[in-house]
């Protein structure tokens, strides 16, 4: 009777343990991969924790930022997008191998927002890229990759796709350019510009999904500028048209002209653009050529992208070695303040600053900006990405005073900043990314 109600028992649990494995796996359905629900504490889940035990992770950070509070998500893209508008924060997790799913959180709770569907890019060995744009009062965050695809019959296309989520509810269209060559895509709004890094573009309504092509016979040169047809480049699109440069002066098409513009003492067939951002383009100019700093000198200029008004300018030395690639803009959320590399601009004040040593050097590299007017960077880091993954010496700028003050030697700079909030980014020895929101003091 023993053996008996013992193999009864065995069969129990093997049925039992049928039935549970039965569950786990029809638990989720192929679009799920969540591996712990929508406010599951998965990997790549937000994981928001009570006021008083904040994040697992405390990093060395700023003094104006508190490691007691706060959030955390393990296993997160490397691209980040952030709705100023909602407080929203947009990344991208892996559910497996080869797919993706957009997430969201609330950076001033912590808590989980809307979430997309899990999807395969064209490049699913990579992070698919991510952006924020905006046009007229709609927002989106905008995912996109490039690759191939094919039916195996015919010779497979390349081509860009992208999906559209809305900000506010997650609502998602895909739109799909053929393109060949590696495409340069630009989301400062209000359309996507895709271009080739020269004067052809496609540019994609984030509203509609609506695609158009513009190519080099149509860009409507400005007369008298031979330069504006050498090196021609598409850098991007204002509200009034495409932002486009040449060699030497830029235009926006059916616009402004740079040589209209021209700040002040300079030349004003020297305009050159070399970052620009939704609403604000920045631009370096060569002095008038009979004043003694032309020689040495550049002269730095933000202009207003929708008429070409000079908002703020600072002259620097100009470096002994062009740079490959001039700093990227950055603007804080309520957009008072613009920093580029060694450049800081307060625009309500109409000031700028060149960070230099006497001799001309540029030492430091600030990398982010908050609306309480503080930026951050490090001293000897060679741009802003090295700077936010640690490199170099930390510091902070004040734009109440001009002045930098160095932070601790493993001190770690937020990556952006919004609802008070700063968004830091660590790796940890597994090379998992870690994305940590810890509120500002006070």
């Amino acid at each position: 009777m023993r053996q008996k109600i013992v193999r009864l028992t065995l069969v129990g649990g093997v049925v039992l343990l049928a039935l549970l494995l039965l569950l786990a796996t029809c638990g989720g359905g192929p679009d799920d991969g969540d591996g712990g629900g929508k406010n599951g504490a998965a990997t790549g889940t937000p994981k928001p924790v009570p006021p008083s035990a904040g994040p697992s992770t405390r990093l060395t950070v700023p003094p104006q930022y508190r490691t007691d509070r706060g959030w955390e998500i393990i296993g997160s893209s490397p691209d980040i997008a952030v709705s100023h508008a909602t407080g929203l924060l947009a990344y991208l997790e892996r559910a497996d191998g080869s797919r993706y799913r957009l997430r969201t959180v609330d950076t001033a709770t912590g808590e989980p927002g809307w979430r997309g569907q899990v999807w395969r890019p064209l490049d699913p060995a990579h992070y698919p890229k991510l952006a924020t744009v905006a046009k007229g009062d709609r927002q989106f965050f905008v995912t996109w990759s490039y690759g191939k695809a094919g039916d195996g019959l015919s010779p497979a296309s390349t081509f860009i796709s992208l999906d559209l989520y809305d900000v506010t509810n997650g609502n998602r269209q895909r739109v799909e350019v053929p393109w060949s060559g590696a495409p340069d895509v630009r989301t400062t709004g209000p359309d996507i510009v895709i271009s080739d890094a020269k004067a052809n573009s496609t540019l994609v309504d984030p509203v509609t999904g609506e695609v158009s092509e513009l190519g080099a016979d149509r860009l409507k040169y400005p007369e008298g500028c031979p330069a504006c047809k050498q090196l021609t480049e598409v850098h991007g699109q204002t509200a009034e048209g495409l932002l486009l440069g040449g060699a030497r002066e830029f235009w926006v098409r059916g616009g402004w002209f740079s040589r209209e513009v021209a700040p002040r003492g300079t030349d004003q067939g020297s305009g050159v653009v070399t970052t620009m951002t939704a609403d604000q383009v920045l631009a370096k100019w060569a002095p008038a050529k009979k004043t003694g700093r032309a020689a040495t000198h550049e002269l730095w200029a933000v202009h207003d992208a929708a008429t070409g008004e000079v908002l703020a300018s600072v002259e620097c030395h100009r470096p002994a070695i062009k740079p490959g690639r001039y700093p990227q803009a950055v603007l804080s959320p309520s957009g008072d303040y613009l920093i580029a590399g060694n450049l800081a601009f307060d625009l309500e004040a109409k000031k700028g600053r060149c960070f230099e040593d006497e001799g001309g050097a540029a030492r430091l590299t600030l990398a982010t900006v908050t609306d309480d007017g503080i930026a951050y960077g490090a001293e000897n880091a060679r741009d802003a990405s090295e700077a936010l993954s640690g490199g170099g010496l930390p510091v902070s700028m004040d734009f109440a005073t001009w002045s930098t003050e160095r932070l601790s030697r493993n001190a770690r700079l937020p990556g952006t900043e919004t609802t008070g909030v700063g968004v830091f980014r660590w790796t940890d020895r597994q090379d998992r990314t870690h994305l940590i929101g810890y509120p500002r003091t006070g």
